[in-house]
């Protein structure tokens, strides 16, 4: 596995195209879909490729304050789940945050509990060490409650 960060905007679509719609399980709204995408073009983004340069999993950071980035999309394709592909992206992602200057990242996510798949998500980021922040019950809508997440990297 190889891990890049994308400077180019097409190929950053492309690869954000490729995994968001091999997980409809987390990405089923069409809309909502063409936005992480669309907007992964003016992020950071690092990718894991196999060896044969097929992108297995990808994060974007944005920025939302000086201080803060926030991972504004992640997707790991599913035969890759549970296979440190996710932790390595975020790793690579945490350095660059530290390199830039950034003092914390942050992750929305819906609220524990609701879903079976998005437990297995905060799962995964309290793995890492993000800490619970607040919980915003119709920041997106009332079935998928928002929790935020946040991690300190200074």
């Amino acid at each position: 596995m190889k891990i890049e960060l994308i400077e180019n905007k097409e190929r950053k679509k492309v690869i954000s195209r490729i995994i968001l719609e091999a997980l409809p399980e987390w990405f089923g709204i069409p809309e909502s879909t063409e936005t992480y995408i669309a907007d992964s073009e003016n992020q950071y983004l690092f990718v894991a490729n196999q060896i044969n340069n097929e992108p297995i999993g990808f994060i974007c950071l944005k920025e939302t304050s000086k201080d803060t980035v926030e991972i504004a999309v992640m997707g790991v394709m599913k035969d890759f789940h549970n296979k440190g592909v996710g932790k390595i992206l975020f790793e690579n992602s945490k350095k660059l945050a530290i390199e830039r200057g950034y003092s914390f990242i942050q992750v929305k996510t819906v609220e524990m509990g609701k879903y079976e798949e998005y437990d297995k998500t905060n799962h995964f980021y309290i793995s890492l060490g993000f800490k619970e922040l607040e919980i915003f019950p119709t920041l997106w809508d009332k079935q998928n409650p928002c929790q935020i997440y946040i991690m300190s990297i200074q």
